[in-house]
């Protein structure tokens, strides 16, 4: 399989400090990526250098088989889905929720004069009843739970058919029945047969959705493990990655993690 996305001995610095630091990652077609790391450990800026969104530092890019750097990246940009809570902010209140989706083919935020063909009104209608929010098509963006706005920012970043889809935690802010519901949505899109690779950041195993395939771990800007998920998501890792002793459980694939604490002894009367 082709490398959809390839870091090698990629770093970030902002003055002093690095975001990633001699990153080399390799993600291959088919493979769907869950990162995991605290928070400053890299994992936005990972997701960023993905989405064509900024340049390393040192080392070098490599996005669907272009080079960051020697690539116009508005034409790279609509063959990668991306979602984030920063996209969201930026979105009007007042856009409807399918024109949210329906302004994904221009790479815009906002209808203004673009014209669209009918095929393209169809695709979003359809995308936003596959996310099961349908009825809220003539919504405004405003009015939606935070639910609701998941579900509508991951069916607008799939609107171009991306050969590479990146969600930055897509599930936070969610209570559980939203969780719920999303991960539903996401384990359905990773199961599909012409699924996108796929990369998704989230800081909680619970939100990793079935069909995931490898994990990367990041601490510090730098990798702890990396690789397919039954190797790399370990109770070892996780620790090491938190700084916390940490107990991973995993059924039918789904997982779960709540720290180790020693029992207090008990005196003896």
């Amino acid at each position: 399989m082709s490398a959809v996305v390839e870091f090698d001995a990629v770093s970030v610095r902002r003055g002093q400090s690095h975001l990633l630091n001699d990153l080399s990652l390799t993600v291959r077609e088919g493979e769907h990526w869950v990162v995991l790391g605290p928070n400053g450990a890299g994992k936005t800026t990972l997701l960023q250098l993905a989405g064509a969104r900024m340049h390393p530092t040192t080392g070098t890019v490599q996005l669907l088989e272009e080079e960051l750097g020697r690539v116009d990246v508005f034409e790279l940009r609509p063959r990668i889905g991306f979602t984030s809570a920063n996209l969201a902010q930026q979105t009007p209140g007042s856009e409807i929720v399918r024109d949210l989706v329906l302004t994904a083919a221009y790479g815009v935020l906002g209808r203004w004069t673009e014209e669209y063909e009918e095929s393209d009104v169809q695709r979003a209608n359809d995308l936003l009843a596959a996310f099961r929010i349908g009825d809220l098509a003539d919504r405004p963006f405003a009015t939606l739970s935070e639910g609701e706005r998941k579900r509508a920012q991951i069916a607008r970043s799939l609107m171009t058919d991306p050969e590479l889809l990146l969600l930055d935690e897509p599930a936070s802010g969610l209570d559980l029945g939203g969780r719920e519901e999303l991960l539903q949505a996401l384990t359905e899109i990773l199961g599909s047969k012409n699924a996108p690779t796929t990369i998704t950041v989230t800081h909680h195993v619970e939100e990793i959705p079935p069909g995931v395939t490898h994990a990367l771990l990041l601490k510090d800007g730098g990798t702890v493990a990396a690789g397919p998920i039954d190797e790399a998501l370990t109770s070892e890792n996780l620790t090491e990655t938190f700084d916390v002793s940490v107990v991973l459980d995993e059924q039918e694939g789904r997982y779960s993690a709540r720290a180790h604490f020693a029992a207090p002894e008990r005196r003896r009367r």
